[in-house]
């Protein structure tokens, strides 16, 4: 078969749409795809049961919508996160998973580390009060602050994200401290940019911002809940650019506004929707406070993520259609057997 004869379905639900540009790449490629914008399963099922490629960024695959793609070869995510995927119901039914890991490790990196300059210069207390006219306002947030080479960050997670948020930290003098599931993994590139490698009771006793840097899992599920949180200094900043279900939402905010926290900064959510147009305003109870920022789930955005994360979603696409695997590191689900044979290359 051609390339063309595959049928290539891309889930555009909830507000991941099409560019002009992404269908030219398809077209370059020789893919024909079908646009489907609907994500309710019932709806959705149709369209994708005899799908030959499945790709999306951001609609929901569950269970029983995985179980009736009976000719899916692969389930192509164009983002790194696969939590709202079937992952282990499409394993068990011969369809590969692939992922664009890294297509935004730099932007996810520069974002965390915005956040933390502003936290740290309280530039949001002073955008308010110049805003308001209030100068005295706009000034005392500043007395409190630290020399930014005084004070330590803290990874949690040190995959490529936070290597580079480590080097962003350090360029800036500040001690860096990170932890991650294998100790035992080499240190080299941890060596190479000075930073400490260690365990999370450290990192959150000794940490004057800490930077989440982790997927969502069934481990990782509510890990900075109430008591984890309490273990941090009532002086430091929790930033979260990675997913927001690591957070106990509700145990974040009552440890702000009680003052056993200092702030955060949060691009990730698991109590809203932010893949819609609009939002009540104040739905989010950190809403509105001087020492947390919110931003709607957009550390990844760039002109050059968004080209990286379609060319490598489409890469995995035309490797698999030519009977190939995929790059080894954009395979989520690597002891799958598939339905039809995959050589290396």
């Amino acid at each position: 078969m051609t390339l063309s004869e595959f049928k290539v379905v891309r889930l555009t639900a909830p507000i991941f749409h099409t560019t002009e540009a992404e269908m030219q790449a398809f077209a370059d490629r020789g893919l024909s795809v079908t646009v489907v914008d609907v994500e309710e399963p019932d709806a959705l099922i149709p369209h994708v049961a005899d799908a030959d490629i499945v790709t999306l960024i951001g609609t929901k695959l569950p269970t029983q919508v995985v179980e009736a793609m009976t000719r899916c070869r692969a389930i192509a995510r164009m983002g790194a996160g696969t939590d709202k995927i079937d992952v282990a119901r499409a394993t068990e039914l011969g369809i590969v998973v692939a992922n664009t890991p890294y297509f935004c490790v730099e932007e996810q990196a520069d974002h965390a580390m915005a956040m933390l300059l502003s936290l740290a210069r309280r530039l949001t207390s002073a955008q308010n009060g110049m805003a308001e006219g209030d100068l005295v306002r706009a000034r005392i947030g500043v007395n409190n602050s630290q020399r930014l080479s005084t004070c330590t960050l803290g990874l949690v997670g040190f995959g490529r994200s936070a290597v580079h948020m480590a080097r962003r930290a350090r360029g800036f003098g500040m001690r860096v401290l990170a932890t991650r599931r294998n100790r035992n993994a080499p240190s080299h590139e941890a060596d190479a940019l000075g930073v400490t490698l260690t365990g999370l009771e450290t990192v959150l006793a000794e940490s004057d911002f800490v930077s989440l840097h982790l997927p969502l899992s069934s481990a990782t599920h509510h890990m900075f809940d109430a008591a984890t949180l309490a273990k941090m200094k009532p002086t430091a900043f929790l930033i979260n650019t990675s997913r927001g279900g690591l957070t106990d939402e509700n145990a974040l905010a009552d440890a702000i506004r009680s003052g056993r926290l200092a702030g955060a900064g949060i691009d990730t959510y698991e109590a809203i929707d932010i893949f819609v147009d609009s939002i009540p305003p104040r739905l989010h109870p950190l809403t509105g406070l001087e020492n947390v920022i919110l931003t709607p789930h957009v550390a990844s955005g760039s002109v050059q993520a968004a080209v990286d994360i379609r060319l490598t979603a489409m890469d995995n696409i035309v490797d698999i259609l030519s009977g190939y695997w995929p790059l080894q590191e954009n395979i989520v689900n690597p002891g799958v057997v598939p339905r039809y044979p995959l050589a290396d290359r």
